[in-house]
């Protein structure tokens, strides 16, 4: 038996619900700006609103609990923030630090934004930071380039337990 069928790294990870969005039709323009615009955060899953930033879930998260933190303004770097931006933009991840901590307990985080394409930004046009809860023996960095991921909740089930830990008023 090879190495590979040994690890089972050949073994079919099932994930139907990508299906929708890569058949699916890609309206224009920056996704994060639309889902701002509208009020239907839990479909959005958006779990809090601040003044000038927001904190949802990320849709195709790397494991559960990924979530981000993003200002409402369409801006590509860190540089362009206002004051209040970026002081509302660290509070809220500490913030949602302190609420997946006390809910989902982790063992560590990592947190960071991807800048432009060469850094791996799926969405370079809209700043935004990932706040991803990490746990010994959860995974390694290989997923994160290409390999297989399992989740071992649905997006809803994580919406419905952050939920209600982020306050419903500015934190700001």
């Amino acid at each position: 038996m090879s190495n590979t069928q040994e690890t089972g790294i050949n073994r079919p990870l099932w994930a139907p619900w990508r299906i929708e969005y890569i058949r699916g039709k890609k309206e224009p323009g920056c996704f994060l700006c639309r889902m701002f615009a509208e009020s239907r955060d839990r479909e959005n899953l958006i779990l809090h609103r601040g003044r000038t930033c927001a904190v949802l879930m990320n849709r195709y998260p790397y494991i559960s609990g990924h979530l981000m933190v993003a200002p409402y303004r369409h801006l590509a770097d860190p540089e362009g923030l206002t004051d209040e931006e970026r002081l509302e933009l660290y509070d809220l991840t500490a913030l949602t630090i302190k609420v997946l901590r006390d809910v989902m307990s982790p063992q560590g985080f990592n947190i960071g934004m991807n800048l432009g394409e060469a850094a791996g930004a799926g969405l370079k046009d809209h700043l935004h930071q990932h706040i991803v809860p990490r746990w010994v023996g959860d995974t390694n960095f290989m997923p994160v380039l290409g390999g297989p991921r399992v989740m071992p909740e649905t997006l809803d089930a994580t919406y419905d337990l952050l939920a209600t830990r982020f306050p419903r008023q500015e934190i700001c």
